[in-house]
């Protein structure tokens, strides 16, 4: 949060302003008398000191006590001035930028975030302001991030986030001698449906996410996990799979929807594409379901129950979800151990694999005991709400902000799964709840052919066709046709199709809603080249299995719902 430092013009002496009365009531009016309310300690002051020097006081002048008893309507204070000539900008920017005028909109951004950036004002409404202030640079942000997507062509390759998980996987950290009676106490009265344990390796990553920078990516993942919990708890409960899981997701991509990360599994629950074909996310030119939140989860759970039903043991399918379930058979089969903790003891799976246990478990106890680890009063981010709408033919993002009143860099918030700036046909559009009736009926307007490239207009007052063909570059002569006009009235409100419009391009990111988002993500998401990344290896299928002495396991901390044990041999 951006803090505003306050500074406050010197006080007009009390002599002076009563020597202004003296010569003028009407000036004392206008000017001394607020000034002589709010401060009467210090008019008495002055007086004294006035006294002190020997000089003269002045009598008191009658009509004043009269005129402070009078009620006037609270003055706003500059920085609420600020905001709201602030807001109005915005809108005439966004106006501007709907019509393709970039650099006109650019300049009332500009001008609208110069406004409250520089203010220094006292610090009156300040939690008012700076909440107003927050939506403000988030709707021009979306704006820049649209001005990004669009700067090159239409067709640029989309942007990925680097997955958190991929700095620690491969690290060692210490183990902190005084945790584990702690931890071990913890985990004896935590409630858990996932098995707990208080291992050296999870009292190492405990250590870790305990730290300056561990807590810092601890604390941006639960904090995310917000917008999404409501969702991944209820698809989790459905599949059956235990409510720490969501653990994973964290744990996998920090809950960043386009997570990416460097053997090319993406989205928050860190699909390869041949897993993801598998549990029937779609993955073509025009979308990849792996970045789906709610689809993406849903197949996550499925996976998971099901390799449990292979394995059954929660730890091993957890193993077997990062490096593939052949991986865990042909370490199983080579040390006749079915328990993570043997396999990872006898270095039988990958360096990540063996962490990657641990991680989630350090993850779910720090989680569960929050007032332990200082992470108690974090503000999590509110739920992503919307609603769903089946596109049946190719229609573009814009059309779509046009009708709708939304910036494009909000549909792709809430669409990760889109590749480009298009809804392919039989795509299911997440939009912003309640803004499904308003949809369906522009997009009836637009013919079904023409929704990847016609544009919509919603009227302002004292627009006319002239005006608007001069904006979108057409005639107006197109925009009657298109709209079925006998007149040039347009009456304010009323959605105008605009046929064959270019979509507006920035040529540069708008300036200051950039350098506040640089300062503010620091240590937040990071985002990294969208070029194909090296492929993580498919797990091969496991060999054809000789006989061996059945696996050792060790009983589970907790009954897990549902076992299902795996066939020996």
């Amino acid at each position: 949060m951006i803090k505003f430092h306050v500074r406050f013009a010197a006080p007009t002496a009390v002599a002076a302003v009563l020597a202004a009365v003296a010569f003028s009531p009407s000036i004392a009016m206008a000017q001394g008398v607020s000034s002589l309310a709010a401060k009467p300690e210090a008019a008495k002051a002055d007086g004294d000191d006035v006294a002190n020097r020997g000089v003269e006081a002045v009598p008191a002048i009658a009509p004043i006590p009269s005129l402070l008893d009078t009620p006037f309507p609270p003055k706003p204070s500059w920085k609420e001035e600020r905001m709201v000539r602030a807001e109005a900008l915005y809108l005439e920017g966004y106006k501007l930028y709907q019509a393709g005028d970039t650099e006109g909109a650019r300049r009332q951004f500009d001008q609208a975030l110069d406004l409250v950036l520089d203010s220094r004002s006292e610090p009156v409404n300040r939690s008012s302001f700076d909440k107003r202030f927050e939506e403000l640079v988030q709707k021009i942000y979306r704006i820049d991030v649209d001005t990004l997507q669009t700067e090159k062509s239409n067709e640029s390759q989309p942007s990925y986030d680097k997955a958190p998980i991929d700095d620690i996987l491969s690290l060692t950290f210490p183990v902190d001698p005084k945790l584990k009676m702690k931890v071990r106490e913890e985990v004896g009265a935590t409630v858990s449906q996932l098995p707990l344990e208080a291992s050296d390796a999870v009292l190492s990553f405990i250590n870790y996410f305990s730290g300056d920078r561990g807590k810092r990516t601890l604390i941006a993942g639960l904090k995310r996990a917000g917008r999404y919990k409501p969702m991944i708890s209820r698809i989790l409960d459905e599949e059956g799979i235990p409510q720490e899981f969501i653990f994973l997701a964290q744990a996998e991509s920090g809950f960043l929807p386009r997570a990416m990360s460097y053997m090319a599994a993406g989205g928050m629950w860190q699909f390869i594409r041949e897993t993801g074909a598998k549990y029937g996310l779609k993955n073509d030119t025009w979308v990849d379901e792996r970045f789906d939140p709610e689809m993406a989860t849903r197949a996550a759970a499925r996976h998971l129950r099901d390799l449990y039903h292979e394995f059954g043991d929660w730890y091993l399918a957890i193993a077997a979800y990062n490096c593939g379930q052949g991986n865990v058979d042909r370490a199983v089969t080579k040390t006749g151990y079915a328990d993570v903790w043997e396999l990872r003891s006898r270095g039988t799976l990958p360096l990540e694999t063996s962490n990657y246990v641990p991680i989630i478990l350090a993850m779910t106890i720090m989680a569960k005991n929050p007032r332990n680890y200082g992470i108690e009063d974090i503000i999590i981010e509110d739920p992503v709400l919307y609603d769903s709408i089946e596109i049946n033919v190719l229609t573009s993002l814009s059309l779509i902000s046009d009708i709708i009143g939304r910036p494009v860099s909000e549909l792709k918030e809430l669409n990760p799964a889109l590749l480009r700036d298009f809804a392919p046909a039989g795509y299911k559009l997440h939009i912003p709840r309640g803004s499904t009736q308003q949809l369906m009926s522009g997009l009836e307007m637009v013919p079904a052919e023409r929704r990847a490239s016609w544009r919509a207009h919603r009227v302002e007052a004292g627009e006319d066709l002239a005006v608007l063909a001069t904006r979108y570059r057409t005639t107006v002569s197109a925009l009657q046709a298109a709209n079925s006009l006998t007149t040039a009235e347009l009456p304010a409100s009323s959605l105008l199709i605009v046929p064959a419009a270019p979509a507006p391009v920035f040529t540069r990111p708008a300036r200051v809603a950039t350098r506040y988002y640089a300062a503010k993500k620091t240590g937040g998401k990071t985002t990294v080249a969208s070029r194909a990344p090296a492929r993580r290896a498919v797990a091969s299928k496991a060999p054809v299995k000789a006989a061996v002495k059945a696996p050792v396991r060790r009983p589970a901390a907790t009954v897990a719902r549902g076992p299902v044990k795996r066939k020996q041999g």
